[in-house]
């Protein structure tokens, strides 16, 4: 793996890490679109990598599928899924530190900016 793409994995896995504890987010709201426009995955690769993060937990089933497709990055989803504990760790504590009014105008803000860039990104 190229390091410009392991940072940028190390980047999303962190903000994602970030916002799920901040906001109790499923950290896919952001790792499948930023997969997609950032790294350029498909759609499929994306939702494959992004459970394949979330193994554990959730969607072991889903990860097989995926996984015997040829639709997931196992290294991008290792290094996801550690920058995600530790940027989960970070949001979790920026959560009790930042008022509960910023806190909503960061969650509004992060939701309606991936939505206006999904929205652009059909319009094309």
């Amino acid at each position: 793996m190229a390091l410009p793409t392991l940072l940028l994995l190390i980047v999303i896995g962190l903000a994602a890490g970030v916002a799920s504890g901040m906001f109790g987010i499923g950290s896919g709201i952001m790792i499948v679109p930023a997969l997609i426009y950032l790294l350029g995955y498909s759609r499929e690769m994306a939702a494959g990598t992004s459970l394949a993060v979330l193994l554990p937990p959730v969607g072991i089933a889903a990860v097989i599928v995926f996984y015997r497709h040829g639709q997931v990055n196992v290294v991008a989803a290792v290094v996801l899924a550690l920058c995600l504990l530790l940027g989960g760790g970070i949001g979790a504590q920026l959560s009790h530190e930042l008022d509960p009014q910023l806190m909503k105008l960061l969650f509004g803000s992060l939701v309606t900016g991936i939505g206006l860039f999904i929205l652009r990104d059909a319009f094309r």
